[in-house]
């Protein structure tokens, strides 16, 4: 139980205690003879049984989920309405981080406006507060391009008004591509390009396109979150702060 806490693979667990926290015990017939609604609210009393065996672990999870990271000046707060946020810039910037330990050629970072769950508040940052942000099973993905390939996705990045993206300029007008570069370089069809993702996106979540043939994946065994929550404590340890800022790194143009 502890070990698994340790890693942070709290899913199971939460799925569990919201379950149990407000069930009664459940009698089943083969044939239902009387038929009637029943309304399922805070007025049927709790199984005490079954709220004293799994207190021990909510209690745990609790305190595991309250675990202070780090700290935020300000929000971050999601805005999907815009090309670049101060949230989606942070978390990008920390997905670069994360795959250049997999493979330091990574050259850039991708994410989606949905894909990012919630915003950070102001104040401590806790394990809980990046489960918020990333609650699901998302894996670390690493993928080569072929520039070719990632002037589709930029065309993608461009109708879609915008998406996180890291180590990258990029102008939009008319949801059309005007620039795109990487690490201030302009897309060479010929050349390859890695990308640092998650698997929903590598998978073909939110319908991104571009990145469906790669000449090389990997998807690595550590989760989205796991990464983002170890960022953090990196951070901290050298004295840093949860922020980001707008650099006009995606701007839409008149």
């Amino acid at each position: 139980m502890s070990s698994q806490l340790s890693k942070y693979n709290l899913l199971p667990w939460m799925v569990l205690l919201l379950v149990f926290s407000s069930c009664k015990t459940t009698y089943y017939q083969s044939t239902v003879t009387n038929k009637q609604m029943l309304a399922i609210n805070n007025q049927i009393p709790e199984d005490s049984i079954i709220s004293n065996y799994i207190l021990p672990y909510k209690n745990q999870l609790e305190d595991k989920m309250n675990e202070v990271l780090g700290h935020a000046p300000e929000a971050l707060i999601k805005n999907r309405n815009i090309p670049e946020s101060k949230l989606s810039n942070f978390f990008v910037d920390a997905l670069l981080s994360i795959g250049r330990k997999v493979d330091p050629d990574v050259q850039f970072s991708l994410a989606t406006k949905d894909g990012i769950r919630a915003g950070i508040k102001q104040g401590d940052v806790t394990v809980g507060s990046i489960f918020e942000v990333m609650p699901f099973e998302n894996y670390i993905t690493i993928l080569e391009l072929k520039g070719s390939d990632v002037k589709v996705l930029a065309d993608f990045i461009a109708e879609t008004n915008g998406q996180p993206v890291g180590n990258v300029e990029m102008l939009i007008k008319d949801k059309k591509v005007q620039s795109f570069k990487i690490a201030g370089q302009e897309i060479d069809p010929n050349k390859t390009y890695k990308l640092v993702t998650y698997d929903f996106i590598a998978n073909g979540g939110d319908l991104v396109r571009g990145i469906n043939s790669p000449t090389y994946r990997l998807t690595t065994s550590e989760r989205v979150r796991e990464g983002l929550i170890d960022y953090v404590k990196e951070l901290t340890k050298a004295g840093k702060q949860v922020e980001s800022k707008l650099d006009g790194r995606v701007k839409i143009i008149e």
